[in-house]
């Protein structure tokens, strides 16, 4: 049980004294029974819906409704809109908002996702309504409240109501909304200049304070945060979230406790958890829902909860369902009008090209945003190979965030979509659906140091929801990540075409509009100058990259590699150890490397595989005498991911010996020994072979464990003779020369 700190006043008189100006929005959901103290009220939540109008729409509506009866409450913690389906994607979400308002949601959170298109646009459309949608009509004002007690514009003024009053079953239920403070970093920043996103807990604290002064009628009080755990509750405990996640823990502990229940969203996950208070998250798109029971007592300002579930979608729609069927008649609508677009061909693939999935065994589980994807790098070499005419340059790379992919290319066709649906076939619906966000193209000049500082901001701030985040780059791009390495010297390595980047010198980067202006945390790309040239994604990459006619590939090739010890230069004979990880590209249909070749490249550039190690799970570690030659490379087989770096050969000292001394040695009579030792500062000792010259003759010797022995035939005459010595340069070694005098005696 927990108790609402929130004192109870007339509704009435709380009206006539203004306390309900704009932060507070009152919507009247039931009719108040007479003389009832103590009202059962059952409060439905959902999350992340994201625009899911597809064919299992009208089953998540049949899901709220066969759990709704006459005390309902439906709540949304955010992010109903924005990287939606194709259905609603291509008409500015209109069709989302349609569906949210049949279903008569009381109220929801502002989520970072419904700022994509900037605030001003969000106001204009969702907020206010009346604007109009890309088909021509008017764009529906959502008919409940969206709430954000954090947003504020550059006067301090709330831009949103930060809570609103739900009156159900005659009990006032005051629900709280907040957005996660990392909204700027999620959204193209220039959509939201002029707004701060502040602490939303502190938010939410002050809210409830400011209901208190005001002497609002809170029977119940909810707090709805677009912010969460970052594990579902199968695998995590809520202390075990807490433990791990920062930001859950502060929501947890810190909103006050006069907040009775809290719903999160943002980090896609299902729990509930009830350890002294309610803490309930429903998933994404439209799979489940929140369910929980409680009673409130309108008189001694208690509320009991009875309890808290997520409910999986049903798998059938109840279409005699009145709220269902409206749904239903919005979603055939919008899913006709789409097709249309949708449905042609675009392109062709050769195979499956997804983003990163944790779990290949059961893919499709939970897309990794940290690691390397094959749709990320597709991507990133569309925006470097299309040309926009009117920016007047060309793009030496391009990069792409894991945020802004949000589905996949898959080879198998489905012909119940569209008559053009074969297999291989990409549609404008499916490549569209990858690139949903509708951002402009900018290109980017940045230095060789930008750009490294750019890819050190892979590694998260601390404060940030995911500790990496994966960019996706061109195929002419290679980086090794040392992760062991302190923050801000993690990029050991960067190479463009081949080239080590010079940190002077300037390179145009061709990426979207939300990375330009230092989404996602990558603030490193404000350093630059930047130009947006007008074009927009969706266009670049549907009109530009796939109607060029060629099939397009996946690539099993890394590009950003993650080694440790790796140099950038090797000396032959030196001991070397390299330890690998995230050698795999885990997207659908890439088979994992099996072991990781090390090749000697000759100076005639042949080739020799001198040893192997094996690689399990992504990692490798390489512990090897470095061979001679001019390059070591390093091949993980089969993605045939490729390290090459240059060795340069030994240095050895030469130090020549005969015996016995000058003095003793006589023309006609002694054959003086040559001793020579070659040693070098590498552990590989000289091999290979000596010559030398004296009296117009000349030896050779081979040379073994860096010692090389031979006789010399006997003098003419007596007299000065010049001794040369050379140590012939091999593929490990460089050339040594040095020269003596002997004197022979009569």
């Amino acid at each position: 049980m927990s108790t609402s700190r929130l004192g109870r006043r007339l509704l009435a008189a709380a009206t006539a004294t203004g306390v309900l100006a704009a932060p507070l929005a009152v919507v009247a959901v039931t009719a108040a029974p007479a003389n009832a103290a103590v009202v059962a009220v059952r409060v439905l939540n959902f999350n992340d819906f994201h625009g899911r109008i597809d064919s299992n729409t009208t089953k998540w509506a049949t899901t709220i409704e066969q759990n709704r009866d006459a005390n309902t409450l439906l709540l949304s913690a955010g992010d109903s809109i924005g990287a939606s389906l194709f259905a609603s994607a291509y008409n500015d979400d209109k069709p989302t908002i349609d569906v949210l308002n049949a279903l008569e949601v009381g109220a929801s959170a502002v989520g970072n996702h419904e700022f994509d298109k900037g605030f001003a646009w969000f106001k204009s459309h969702v907020v206010d309504g009346g604007a109009t949608a890309p088909d021509g009509t008017a764009y529906p004002k959502a008919a409940f409240p969206y709430l954000a007690a954090n947003v504020v514009d550059a006067s301090g003024n709330p831009v949103l109501p930060a809570s609103t009053q739900l009156t159900l079953n005659g009990a006032n239920v005051c629900v709280i909304g907040a957005v996660t403070q990392e909204t700027p970093t999620l959204v193209s920043p220039g959509g939201v200049a002029g707004l701060t996103f502040s602490d939303p807990v502190a938010a939410v604290n002050k809210e409830v304070a400011r209901l208190q002064a005001a002497a609002v009628d809170c029977d119940a009080t909810i707090a709805t945060y677009h912010e969460g755990a970052p594990k579902p509750d199968a695998v995590a405990t809520q202390a075990q979230q807490e433990t791990e996640s920062a930001v859950f823990r502060h929501i947890t502990q810190d909103t006050v406790p006069a907040v009775d229940v809290i719903y999160n969203g943002h980090t896609h996950q299902k729990y509930a958890y009830n350890n002294g208070r309610p803490v309930l998250q429903s998933g994404n798109y439209g799979d489940s829902i929140g369910k929980l029971d409680m009673t409130i007592d309108t008189d001694a300002n208690t509320v009991s909860v009875l309890g808290a579930a997520v409910l999986n979608r049903v798998t059938t729609a109840d279409n005699t369902l009145p709220r269902v069927a409206a749904v239903k008649s919005i979603v055939d609508a919008a899913l006709a009008a789409s097709n249309v677009i949708g449905d042609r061909k675009v392109g062709t693939i050769s195979a499956d090209i997804t983003r990163a999935d944790e779990d290949l065994v059961a893919p499709g589980v939970q897309e990794d945003r940290g690691s390397e994807s094959t749709i990320g790098n597709l991507v990133a070499d569309a925006l470097r190979e299309v040309k926009i005419a009117a920016a007047g340059k060309t793009p030496v790379i391009g990069i792409t965030n894991p945020g802004g992919l949000r589905a996949d290319l898959l080879f198998k066709g489905d012909l119940t979509t569209s008559p053009e649906n074969l297999d291989g076939v990409v549609t404008f619906e499916e490549a569209n659906s990858v690139l949903p966000f509708v951002n402009n193209i900018s290109y980017v000049d940045v230095t060789g140091a930008t750009l490294k500082k750019i890819l050190e901001q892979q590694w998260q701030p601390a404060s940030a929801s995911r500790t990496f985040l994966h960019l996706g780059v061109s195929k002419n791009v290679q980086t090794i990540l040392d992760p062991s390495r302190p923050v801000g010297d993690r990029v050991v390595s960067l190479t463009i075409d081949g080239a080590q980047v010079d940190p002077k010198k300037t390179y145009t980067v061709s990426t979207f509009s939300f990375l330009a202006q230092g989404g996602d945390n990558f603030t490193a790309f404000t350093e630059g100058k930047s130009a947006d040239t007008g074009a927009i994604d969706r266009d670049l990459w549907i009109d530009g990259y796939f109607k060029d006619g060629v099939t397009k590939s996946p690539s099993a090739i890394k590009r950003q590699i993650f080694a440790t010890g790796l140099k950038s230069t090797y000396r032959s004979g030196e001991k070397a150890t390299i330890v690998f990880d995230k050698l795999n590209i885990n997207s659908l249909g890439i088979a994992p490397n099996t072991k990781l070749d090390l090749v000697k490249i000759n100076r005639d550039s042949s080739t020799a595989t001198f040893a192997s190690v094996p690689v399990t799970n992504g990692q490798a570690r390489a512990v090897f005498t470095v061979r001679g030659g001019k390059a070591l490379r390093l091949v993980a087989q089969g993605s045939k991911t490729t390290i090459e770096r240059p060795v340069t050969q030994g240095k050895p000292t030469l130090v020549a010996k005969v015996f016995p001394k000058a003095k003793f040695i006589k023309s006609k009579k002694t054959r003086a020994r040559v001793k020579i030792k070659l040693t070098s500062d590498v552990a590989m000792p000289v091999k290979g072979r000596v010559v030398v010259r004296v009296a117009a003759r000349k030896y050779t010797a081979k040379v073994k464990n860096g010692v090389a022995k031979l006789k010399l035939r006997t003098f003419s005459r007596p007299g000065k003779y010049r001794m040369v010595v050379q140590f012939k340069a091999n593929e490990s070694f460089q050339g040594v020369r040095k020269t003596t005098t002997l004197r022979i005696k009569r």
